[in-house]
């Protein structure tokens, strides 16, 4: 009988779901015993399905200005429970040092009294926010949302690419993924026991009510989003839905004796909790940009009397900043007495004047990103860039050094992906969503895989023609294949040695 899987050949990557050429990794033997029969045409038609439901349903992106339903592909990504658990911990770690950090910065500033990171360092960051010093929200939340972007590297392990605590997206086809595989492929499901995704909306509905202000009985919740234009709109209106609360726009809005109200049919009604998806910029333009339009003017003041929260919390952005990834192992050990359990990709700070000439002399061995971009804006994967645009690349470095962080070239994991009707190596990524009520940090299982379609691209993004998987954590003990690996990163080739204080911590990198 003909195998799919036949003419699949691996990539110079780990390949999630093959050890070897034909040999399956155990979490995924159920899973290849149901493909391998099945013709490709067969896996064609399903997967034009797929793009149908996804249409009539509105699950599309904006690409190149066009509407186009979010690619997901038929093939699943598997993790196993032992594996999963190591990432949910190193997860709910990160996002409690980030939490930590954000109060520091913008309460006591004890980690620049005790020089883990420098305050010039925070101070200089685009997304720091001094509108909001000093204010403390109700429940101490700040990032009640976080999606943390992790690849495998070589070796098989997992490590953080970057933190997104700003507004993090995704979550929306991470829940409709699974619900269009289970209509189009229930057979896959048969013999599977994996974790569900359709508990996030509750979840995230208690985490935004614990964050009510202070003797709110009964707290009204809404979703603040930037309105019909904005690439995300179908999540900001599936999550309003799925939670049964307002989906609002800054012109619902209004402020009077620092409290916030929404306009409704049957009079003003007072806002308790702001889930807003619109950068900080735009969200009070007394604060920020006077000419925005979908934001609330007063609504910075009304938090601050205590009266309203913002979720996920204002000047959050200032811990996405690429130069702070660099030092957040150094935070997990001042904040919370611990060895980070997920590594970063290892990184090196521009702000060094030895660093930076190492750099600028070695820009085609490595990655270099600004340290304010989101969606792979910016990203210049040197190996891949051509000459123009490396000199291009170094006038732009050496202006302004604080405005970018290098990083060794990751070789992300692959996984088949189906192209035509042929199976074909791609790589991805995984954003886990993780929803901190004040009390204990949750990981959705699973979170958004996110596929670079074109072949080669390393970078994810949808706004670079990326698509997306279904990720299935199995609730099944853990295979000896997923201990976790222990195999040498193969050295960086380079022009000359990097200087040895450039390697931060003991690091061994889906848009917003």
């Amino acid at each position: 009988m003909a195998d799919i899987f036949d003419d699949y050949r691996l990539a110079d990557a780990w390949d999630e779901m093959f050890a070897a050429p034909g040999t399956p990794r155990a979490c995924y033997n159920a899973l290849v015993s149901v493909l391998q029969p099945m013709d490709p045409a067969e896996l064609r038609f399903r997967a034009d399905q797929l793009a149908r439901v996804f249409t009539d349903r509105g699950v599309t992106f904006d690409y190149a200005g066009e509407e186009r339903p979010f690619p997901l592909d038929l093939i699943p990504r598997v993790i196993d429970a032992m594996e999963w658990d190591l990432v949910a911990r190193g997860v709910r770690q990160r996002v409690r040092a980030l939490e930590a950090f954000l109060a520091d910065v913008y309460g006591a500033g004890r980690v620049f009294d005790d020089e883990v990171v420098p305050w010039g360092l925070v101070y200089t960051s685009p997304r720091f926010c001094r509108q909001v010093a000093g204010l403390e929200p109700p429940n101490g939340v700040r990032v009640h949302v976080a999606g943390i972007d992790l690849v495998r590297d070589e070796g098989g392990r997992f490590r953080v690419l970057e933190d997104n605590v700003r507004v993090p997206s995704g979550v929306s086809y991470v829940i409709e993924n699974r619900l269009a595989m289970m209509r189009t492929f229930p057979a896959l499901f048969a013999e599977q026991s994996v974790h569900e995704v359709d508990e996030y909306p509750a979840r995230l509905l208690a985490a935004l009510r614990a964050a009510a202000p202070r003797g709110t009985a009964d707290p009204l919740v809404v979703v603040l989003t930037p309105g019909v234009h904005n690439a995300a709109y179908f999540e900001h209106t599936l999550l309003a839905r799925l939670m049964g609360v307002e989906l609002v726009e800054g012109r619902d809005l209004f402020c009077f004796r620092n409290k916030v109200f929404v306009h409704t049919t049957h009079g003003r009604r007072p806002v308790d909790v702001i889930y807003r998806r619109t950068d900080d910029d735009y969200l009070d333009p007394l604060q920020f940009r006077p000419d925005s339009l979908v934001g609330c003017p007063g609504i910075i003041n009304a938090a601050r009397a205590g009266n309203v929260t913002i979720a996920n919390a204002v000047g959050n952005g200032v811990a996405d900043d690429k130069l702070i990834y660099t030092y957040v192992p150094d935070l997990i050990r001042y904040y919370l007495a611990e060895e980070p359990l997920l590594d970063n990709v290892e990184s090196y700070r521009l702000d060094d004047p030895e660093v930076l000439g190492w750099a600028l002399s070695a820009l085609g061995e490595l990655v270099l990103k600004p340290v304010d971009g989101a969606g792979g804006s910016g990203i210049v994967i040197g190996p891949r860039a051509s000459a123009g645009e490396l000199t291009a690349l170094r006038a732009r470095v050496a202006a302004n050094p604080r405005g970018w962080v290098a990083q060794r070239p990751v070789a992300l994991s692959t996984s088949p992906v189906l192209i035509g009707e042929a199976l074909a190596p791609r790589h991805i990524d995984l954003r886990p969503f993780a929803v901190n009520d004040g009390e204990k940090v949750w990981l959705l299982p699973g979170g958004l895989t996110r596929v670079a379609l074109p072949e080669g691209e390393l970078v994810v993004n949808s706004s670079r023609g990326g698509g997306s998987k279904d990720t299935w954590v199995l609730t099944g003990p853990r295979s000896p294949e997923h201990a976790s690996p222990t195999a040498a990163i193969p050295p960086l080739a380079r022009r000359g040695a990097a200087p040895p204080a450039t390697a931060v911590g003991r690091q061994s990198g889906p848009d917003q």
